[in-house]
């Protein structure tokens, strides 16, 4: 057997289904290995690209996704979506490959220092130069990216290492998988916690994606019901609450004060739970500081000037919010019903704007919703249309509408959205994204087309990098280096094999995603966007503080 044979044996004993990558030179004999193996090898036609699956693979199911470059150039090309699953806390290993080792000491074609560029953003990295640490380093590479909070990790392969014949006091068998076992809150820390909470009149849940990551949502919705907390969730957090609950309050992430802002100023205490600063910094939403906190996660709250802890409960989250709800009393229903009416309020001012062409954000986001179902999956990549589809576009379930805030990369999307189609192909799938976002990753729409997987992808089109344009306008109220034109998307898709449609008028969205999402095959919809709704939406939350 072969060090690269023990590799692939490693990862099929950790359940790795896919292996998403670019083959090159120095990975020939993993390759190799790959065919005679039960994972299926998704050729992508980046390496981001490549990243970017194993990073929302993560975020879906909890298990590391698993990406694949060569050396050098392919490396590099890795590493920004390896630091997206890094700091929006998904668990994903990147495997690259190296020089060989009589290579290393000098300088070589191709030759970096990939290791050292990749620890700044993986919780832990190796190299293996003997194929007897295969077992240990791959059960390491798991283990260390799944545990909380999860990320990435990172494993270096030399060519020839790769290709090396096990000795017979190798170790040939993948190590037993073991998870570690979150603990239990400390008693007197959720006894402080029942304390603090029952003195407070207007509390206010403050969910994150810790909550979905460690399977606590049934756990906090039943603790927000008995108790009638109100529940605002992080971007990322979605869902933890349907919207359709009268205790949902929505999401919080604008740099600017939003309806859920005004909730939050008015509260006298907040209970984090689950909740990340990556995700939202507190100095948004603790402007003062003067918000009593209650911390409840599997690690201790990250220093933060404007996130001074008053009780911290730290362990599994599921079992740390079923204990601090053993004590507590239920809330008067009139501050939670309260803090709805603002909440419905605010939206519906901003509904109530009429249809046009280019069409209003909020009307995209509208049709979006009613043409899929509950538990269809939505991908969204980064940019004005984010903020917007964060904002109002109702989950009943968790991990339903993906949304990267930690990281933040353009050109997440689409990669995204045919990841989640291979995961769940039951489901509908739809990538929505901007005409900057999508153009950084769209040569993947032939790796769509070319595993038949019925996705579409929702261009909001502005011809401009439309967030830095509206941050641009509100600062110095002119605009720099954001303009850009864009190809005939329709014969763009169309060009690839997938099918191509454009929105043509203020009511056209809804038949167009019925015909896309039918279609059996890629879909990529034009649809030109008005983001004069950026500044109307500025100054209407600028009237609020």
């Amino acid at each position: 057997m072969k060090a690269s044979e023990l590799l692939i044996r490693c990862l099929e004993h950790e359940g790795v289904q896919y292996l998403f990558g670019v083959p090159g030179e120095e990975n020939l004999d993993v390759m190799d290995a790959l065919l005679d193996s039960s994972i299926r090898f998704v050729v992508t036609r980046h390496e981001q690209s490549a990243a970017f699956m194993a990073d929302v693979q993560g975020r879906l199911t909890g298990k590391a996704g698993v990406c694949l470059s060569t050396l050098g150039p392919g490396a590099t090309n890795l590493l920004t979506g390896v630091a997206d699953a890094y700091l929006d806390r998904a668990p994903l290993v990147a495997l690259t490959a190296q020089v060989s080792l009589d290579r290393m000491h000098k300088e070589s074609h191709q030759s970096i220092d990939v290791r050292s560029m990749f620890r700044s953003v993986t919780k832990w990295n190796a190299d293996i130069f003997r194929p007897h640490i295969i077992p240990e380093a791959v059960r390491k590479a798991f283990k260390v990216a799944e545990t909380e909070k999860p990320g990435a990790t990172h494993l270096e392969l030399p060519e020839d290492v790769a290709s090396q014949r096990l000795t017979d006091d190798c170790l040939s068998e993948p190590l037993l998988v073991q998870h570690p076992v979150l603990p239990e809150p400390v008693p007197v820390q959720v006894a402080r916690a029942v304390d603090l909470i029952g003195k407070s009149r207007r509390p206010v849940l403050l969910a994150g994606n810790g909550i979905v990551r460690g399977s606590a949502t049934e756990a906090v919705r039943v603790f927000a019901r008995r108790f009638g907390v109100p529940v605002i969730h992080t971007f990322m957090a979605k869902g933890v609450v349907p919207d359709s609950d009268p205790l949902s309050l929505g999401t919080i992430g604008l740099q600017m004060q939003d309806y859920a802002a005004l909730v939050l100023a008015e509260s006298d205490l907040v209970i984090a739970v689950g909740y990340d600063p990556v995700e939202y910094a507190p100095c948004f939403w603790n402007p003062d500081r003067d918000t009593p906190i209650v911390h409840v996660d599997v690690a201790p709250a990250e220093v933060d000037a404007h996130y001074v802890v008053g009780v911290g409960v730290v362990g599994n989250i599921g079992l740390s919010i079923e204990a601090i709800g053993q004590s507590l009393y239920p809330f008067p229903a009139e501050w939670a019903q309260r803090c709805r009416q603002t909440i419905q309020k605010g939206f519906e001012q901003e509904q109530a704007e009429s249809r046009s062409l280019p069409m209003r954000p909020q009307h995209i986001v509208r049709e979006l919703r009613a043409a899929l179902k509950p538990e269809a999956l939505v991908v969204c990549d980064v940019g004005a249309h984010k903020l917007w589809m964060a904002r109002m576009f109702p989950c009943e379930l968790p991990n339903t509408c993906i949304i990267s805030n930690g990281f933040a990369s353009m050109g997440i999307g689409l990669p995204g959205a045919i990841v989640a189609r291979l995961l769940y192909p039951d489901r509908q799938v739809v990538a929505v994204t901007g005409d900057g976002g999508f153009l950084m990753n769209s040569h993947e729409l032939e790796t769509a087309v070319r595993l038949r997987l019925p996705i579409v992808i929702l261009i909001w089109r502005d011809n401009g990098y439309g967030v830095i344009r509206w941050k641009q306008q509100v600062r110095f109220q002119r605009t720099s280096g954001v303009e850009f034109t864009n190809p005939d998307f329709v014969a763009y898709a169309e060009s690839f094999g997938a099918a191509g449609f454009r929105v043509e008028g203020p009511s056209g969205l809804s038949a167009v995603l019925k015909e896309a999402l039918t279609c059996g095959r890629p879909a990529v919809i034009d649809c030109p966007v008005d983001y004069a709704e950026n500044l109307r939406l500025s100054d209407r939350l600028h009237r609020l503080s």
